[in-house]
Formats: C-alpha cells, structure tokens, sequence
C-alpha cells in the first residue's frame, strides 16, 4: 500500500501534484510519502503486537533525516552500520538506546563511539570483533551489550546479492560453530551476552524462508538463553515490497488479495512467526528497511531526447545510474509511470540516462506511454536503497530530496551545487599556478 495515485490524469504524493514539486524543485528529485512511511511502519508493528519487540529501521535502506525523524517519532529504532548512520539517528531525534550496531568490519573508533552513546546491542559478526569489542570496552570501563550473529545456512531464495544467510557470504557465524564461540564470549572481559542475531536476505516476498530460519534458530536460542540470561532475539529483516506495477497496487482493491500479487504482508508474517516466537519468552526486534521505505518513495525525472534507431526507441531522462544504480547493479525493474497521465497505444522503449555507461538505463524494452521531450517521469518504489546510494559519478550533483505530509511539502535535501562535488579536493603544493 502506498499514497502515490493519480488524481485525474495527475500523479499525486497522498494531496500534492507531483508535477507541482517539479516545478518548485527541478529534477532528477526524489519524492517520499511521509504517509506511507507511517502506515508500513504501524502495520507491522501492530502486527507483532503479541510479542515483546522493537521494530529497528534499517537505515542503510533510506537515511535521510526527516525518513529517520518520522520512524523515531512512532517509537522505531535503528539497524545501524556505521559510526555514521548512527550519529544521523542521534542528529535526527533517534534513541541510541533503541539503536543496534550491525555490520563485518566495525573499527575500534566505531566501537568507542557507539560504546559513549550507549546503544541497545552490537550485533557482532566474528570471534576477532569480540574480543576487539571486549578490548575497548575495558579500555572506557564500560559493558559492552552483544548479540552474536547467527549464519542458519538458509537460502532465501532472493537475488545473490541480496541474500546472507548461507555459508558462501561473508556474515556471521555458522550455525554449527555459535555454541561455542558463546561459551568462549562468556568468558571475555566487560562483554554482556544480550541476545543473538540473524538475517537471512533482502526482498523475500515468501513466508517459508523467515519460518524454516526461525524453525532452526529458535531452539538454539533458548538453550544459550538458559546459559547465558537473554533479553531478546532479533529475526533481521528481509520483508519484500511490489515493485512491478507498485502504483497500480496502491488501490485497496488490490489490498484485498495481496498473496496474489506476491506480497508478504505484516499480518502474514506475524501469523506464521509469531506462535514460533512466543514461547522463547524474549524481546523480539525487527530490522526491516525497504518494507518500511520502498514504496514510500519516488525519484522523478525529466525526458531530454528521444532517439530512434533501427531496433530501439531511446528515451533519454535526466537521471542516471548515480541517482539510482539498482537497475544497473541488481537488474532491478522499477515501475515507470508519466506524471500526466497518457492515452494511446504504447511504445516498447529502453529509458536510459545520460552517463557514460551501458549499463546506464532504468528499464530495457518496456511497453511505456509515448512521451516526448519536456515530459516527466516518475521510477516508482524508489523509496529504498535509491538516493542512500547515490554517487557523484560524471561530476553530477546528488539529487534534491522532498517529503510530502498531507497537502504539505518540504525540501528535505536541497540539491547538491556543482562546487560542493570538489569543495573537499584540492591540488598538490607543487601543482600551484
């Protein structure tokens, strides 16, 4: 579900004409619904409701300040992977309390910093980060809270970049090997055994890999629970989210029959794990991210050309792979919509950007509406893993960023000036004119 719909033949952000914050804004410019941000985020968590849990955003997935201020003012927490994003939650009115440090390679200067702000748990992916932690905690004569990250060797069946939770990928610790790195952890200097961690993947749009993960972890979790006085186990993230025809599923009548159009949803979810959960008698957290922001966001760009050549119709907009690169990384589809809303017959047509790359376009032979230069398009479900990876790559300028409330809207990242791409270079003494 989500608040992107056309209102006659307009594209609408829940009461605002996207074609508004164009010409207000300019383009490539990423729209987000504050809206649909709230509603994943409720219905998810009222969807644990019987369970003791904390719903952790992951904010590698979208951390622009005002996403993080909307979740942190329903209570979320946070899935944080550097010393970085976690200092953005604390800047953005998050709780660090409410915060887990996840990720392979935390410095000893990360460590310190999340130690100083006194974070839930660090979710700790290798025996050498344990005793790193353990060092540095006892160097600021502080506890360290941990929870050691279980590899359950379940394939999520989800793209191979995406997926990491069997033996091939670089985290955690193997299922086999996890009782006893906790005996060896018990054992460690200022260390607190808080609780255990996995995740399996991104964008599984199925229940059976979350049960057959959670099958197999829960009784680990409750022998090292007894042994070592757990507060809680957290089941990572990895809910999917419609990308294909995303705006068309924003009518309730689709709502309706959700498993139809391949969706997980939150009560789905909850149904099936739930009852696995409950007798381990433990907070439950969550680390969702693209649930929560990918179909709260749009990145709206503008028609330059169109090109015809003997076997293709080009049209050439003036976003790229550094706005979005899930195209060209993941092969990803994303919905294309015009913002006017167009009749007629439709042409196949392979929308690419103006980088200088092959693998720059956003979809490949796709029936789209004729369009022509001037018009706008909208990159539907773009709310994810979109503007968070953005590069400077051909000297372009990060994109603008507005959140829409309503009828409201806001510029929540103006766009980037040319001179900031450089403003941190500069050239070498000798090289001075």
């Amino acid at each position: 579900m989500h608040s992107f719909r056309y209102v006659g033949r307009e594209l609408h952000c829940e009461g605002v004409a996207v074609s508004a914050l164009v010409k207000k804004h300019g383009t490539p410019l990423y729209v987000y619904s504050q809206a649909t941000l709230s509603d994943h985020f409720t219905k998810l968590d009222q969807a644990m409701a019987p369970l003791d849990h904390l719903v952790c955003f992951a904010m590698k997935s979208n951390s622009n300040l005002a996403v993080i201020r909307t979740l942190a003012g329903l209570g979320s927490g946070f899935d944080t992977v550097s010393a970085g994003e976690l200092a953005r939650t604390i800047a953005a009115g998050g709780d660090p309390a409410k915060c887990v440090f996840a990720g392979v390679g935390k410095t000893e200067e990360e460590i310190a910093y999340a130690l100083k702000q006194g974070i839930y748990s660090f979710n700790v992916e290798s025996e050498a980060e344990l005793k790193r932690i353990s060092a540095v905690a006892v160097r600021l004569k502080k506890i360290a809270p941990v929870a050691v990250r279980v590899n359950p060797n379940v394939d999520a069946g989800t793209h191979a970049k995406i997926t990491t939770g069997t033996y091939e990928n670089k985290f955690g610790i193997a299922f086999e090997d996890i009782e006893k790195v906790y005996a060896r952890a018990a054992k460690l200097p200022n260390i607190r055994l808080r609780g255990l961690q996995m995740h399996i993947g991104s964008q599984l749009t199925a229940i059976e890999p979350f049960r057959k993960a959670v099958e197999k972890v829960a009784p680990l979790v409750q022998r090292l629970s007894v042994r070592h006085g757990f507060d809680f186990f957290s089941i990572g993230g990895g809910i999917g989210i419609v990308y294909q025809d995303a705006l068309a599923s924003g009518d309730a009548t689709w709502w309706k029959r959700p498993e139809a159009a391949g969706i997980l949803t939150p009560e789905r979810y909850a149904a099936e794990l739930v009852p696995l959960l409950k007798p381990l008698g433990l907070k439950i957290l969550l680390e969702p991210g693209r649930f929560l922001s990918g179909n709260a966001g749009v990145l709206v760009t503008r028609v330059e050309y169109i090109k015809r050549t003997g076997k293709k119709n080009f049209v050439i907009v003036d976003a790229a792979m550094n706005d979005l690169i899930r195209p060209a990384f993941y092969d990803s589809y994303h919905e294309i919509v015009p913002l006017q809303k167009k009749g007629g017959a439709l042409v196949s047509s392979d929308v690419v950007g103006p980088v200088c790359e092959s693998g720059d376009y956003f979809a490949k032979d796709r029936p789209l509406a004729k369009v022509g230069e001037g018009d706008h398009l909208a990159l539907m479900s773009a709310g994810a893993y979109g503007s968070v990876m953005a590069s400077n790559y051909n000297s372009r300028p990060i994109a603008a960023e507005v959140l829409v409330n309503g009828k409201r809207s806001a510029l929540v990242r103006r766009r980037q000036e040319l001179e900031e791409i450089w403003g941190p270079e500069t050239v070498a003494p000798w090289q001075s004119r």
